[in-house]
């Protein structure tokens, strides 16, 4: 670390102290001293900074000019040249220059070292005067108040000094590579077990995932470039198994002997590890995250980062990464694990996420998704993989993932397009039934009390309901902007469609949402559904308890989805409203109960 912090006029001083009171009184000061010294004159300087005998002995015979001109070192050209100097020719480890610099610098008057510099939006003429005379800048006193541009004269020293450091540096106009050598990306046939039933074998999404995971890291032409990355809690996400087959990067590579040294998948660091493993570090994870999402165009490779991370700590407490990642035009794959309000029962606040997938939605070029089905996972990563890697759009993509088992059903026929469009038909109602039909959508974990609801309508109250699997509502409600907008700029073309509309468009009855997430989540795409919507949502702060009380709780279970789908039947005048009141007895629900937001 090379400090830059005393310019060259306080050489002189530093060499007539002998006693090492000027040093002291620099140590004894405080940034905000430094600034007021710097906003002064020479004469408040000798006052208030050499301000004992001593030190004013020290400059006795110096003016207050004298005084003024003593310099930080961030401003002096030959002591930033000495630090960077010393700093380039620096060997075997990294090097950092700390320069001390005054806030404003040259602005005079109107700004240096005042707290309204970041304020000020112009100088007035004698500060523009004194910055002229203070750096020697040859412009001539009738021009001054048209603030010309300094142009140095074509061949002088100046001139060609600047175009050969600009050249050096690699043209006159910054440049970022946008593309890199694409990559060959498998054939969704790669995960052809991943689109069949699981049968009787159940298992989680976060599981889905990893081994889809797994897939990629054995595919001989993309395995190198996958970078698994972990802040915390592998094995809680299922990943133990790629400690001993890849290794965890470590620069210096094993030094300890691990706890679990006697499994067979045990703690393995190695200076060629594949995996990066944080610690309790979401932002410095994230930071790995974005160096490989963006080295296609920093190193003109292309890597594949997954980053997976408990949702709770992923967009909550790295949001501003996440939005500097979109800006970034980052490339890759985030994670949330152990998602949804509900999902992770037992562990409270700490890991109920309801809302990751609003905050994902602000940010322009996340493609976010909230899959149920390992199916729906493997075409939504080879999608990702297509357009990021194959085609090197700037997206990148954020899936939450769940640590709840059950078995998996094979791949409607002809879903994956609209499984990437956000919504698909996941089972169509009895087509011959006679009587009321409603419409029940859904995401993630909660998709499945939409499937029990359906039965519990068909079984109880003689009530149809096609079954739509949501992926994506964000994706939906872009779609359906994206067509809205399109509507309005072409008022005398044949209006567009957005896919919600069309998918609903020959069916009948209300549509009821749920999710694990906040209602606003499932309420992006009400502009687009053509009929009465209703919406259940995880709002509020949750508890700890098991999966079932609270999902009942937070009134997204079976039961509270067939009680709105009775309703919603009712304001349409369709079943009576006593049925709905029926079924709150039926099913053992509380309807004086304080709503679930309340605290």
């Amino acid at each position: 670390m090379i400090k830059v912090i005393w310019g060259t006029h306080w050489d002189t001083l530093l060499a007539r102290d002998k006693k090492g009171i000027l040093m002291r009184r620099m140590m004894e000061c405080v940034d905000g001293e430094y600034q007021t010294f710097k906003s002064k004159d020479g004469a408040y300087v000798r006052e208030y900074f050499f301000n004992t005998p001593e030190l004013k002995e020290l400059v006795a015979d110096w003016t207050d000019a004298d005084i003024w001109h003593l310099n930080r070192g961030g401003l002096d050209p030959f002591k930033v040249y000495a630090g960077y100097h010393a700093a380039v020719n620096h060997k075997g480890e990294p090097t950092v220059v700390l320069a001390k610099t005054i806030k404003g610098y040259g602005m005079g008057e109107s700004g240096e070292a005042q707290n309204i510099t970041h304020q000020q939006k112009k100088m007035s003429v004698e500060s523009i005067r004194t910055m002229r005379d203070r750096f020697q800048i040859p412009i001539a006193d009738d021009k001054i108040e048209e603030t010309p541009y300094m142009i140095f004269p074509a061949g002088s020293r100046e001139a060609e000094y600047m175009k050969a450091r600009r050249i050096d540096l690699g043209g006159f106009l910054p440049a970022r590579r946008r593309q890199a050598d694409p990559l060959v990306i498998p054939p969704l046939s790669a995960f052809e077990r991943f689109l069949k039933s699981t049968e009787d074998r159940e298992i989680s999404t976060t599981m889905a995932f990893v081994q889809i995971l797994q897939t990629l890291i054995r595919d001989k032409n993309i395995g190198k470039h996958v970078v698994p990355i972990v802040p915390d809690e592998s094995r809680t996400f299922g990943m133990e198994g790629m400690f001993r087959q890849l290794g965890i990067w470590n620069q210096l590579g094993q030094l300890y002997t691990p706890q679990d040294a006697d499994q067979l998948m045990f703690y393995k660091e190695s200076k060629d590890g594949q995996v990066l493993q944080e610690g309790i570090n979401e932002p410095g994870a994230m930071c790995d995250w974005i160096a490989a999402a963006t080295s296609y165009s920093t190193h003109g490779v292309q890597m594949i980062p997954f980053y997976i991370f408990y949702s709770m700590f992923g967009f909550q407490r790295v949001g501003d990464l996440a939005w500097a990642a979109g800006d970034m035009r980052s490339r890759g794959f985030l994670l949330g694990g152990t998602a949804g309000r509900t999902t992770l029962n037992g562990e409270g606040l700490q890991h109920e996420d309801g809302h990751s997938h609003v905050y994902a939605a602000t940010v322009p070029n996340c493609i976010s998704y909230d899959p149920t089905f390992g199916y729906e996972i493997a075409v939504i990563v080879h999608d990702g993989l297509r357009r990021m890697y194959s085609e090197q759009q700037d997206v990148y993509y954020y899936l939450t993932v769940m640590n709840e088992n059950y078995s998996h059903p094979a791949m409607p026929e002809g879903a994956a397009p609209n499984i990437i469009k956000g919504m698909y038909l996941f089972k169509a109602g009895d087509k011959k039934a006679k009587g009321p039909r409603v419409q029940l959508i859904g995401s993630g974990v909660i998709l499945r009390e939409s499937i029990a609801a359906a039965e519990l309508l068909a079984k109880d109250w003689g009530v149809e309901a096609d079954i739509w699997s949501c992926p994506s509502f964000t994706e939906l409600a872009r779609d359906g902007n994206a067509v809205t907008r399109w509507n309005l700029m072409n008022p005398t073309a044949k209006p567009k469609v957005s896919h919600v509309e069309s998918s609903l468009a020959t069916t009948q009855g209300p549509v009821i949402a749920s999710t694990d997430y906040v209602r606003s989540f499932a309420e992006q795409i009400r502009a687009f559904v053509p009929r009465r919507y209703v919406v259940l949502g995880t709002d509020g702060y949750g508890r700890s308890d098991t999966r079932e009380k609270l999902r009942r709780f937070f009134e997204v279970d079976r039961h509270y989805i067939t009680v709105a789908a009775l309703k919603a039947l009712a304001d349409e005048g369709d079943v009576p409203a006593a049925k709905a009141a029926e079924a709150f007895k039926k099913y053992g629900l509380d309807s004086t109960k304080p709503a679930p937001w309340t605290v």
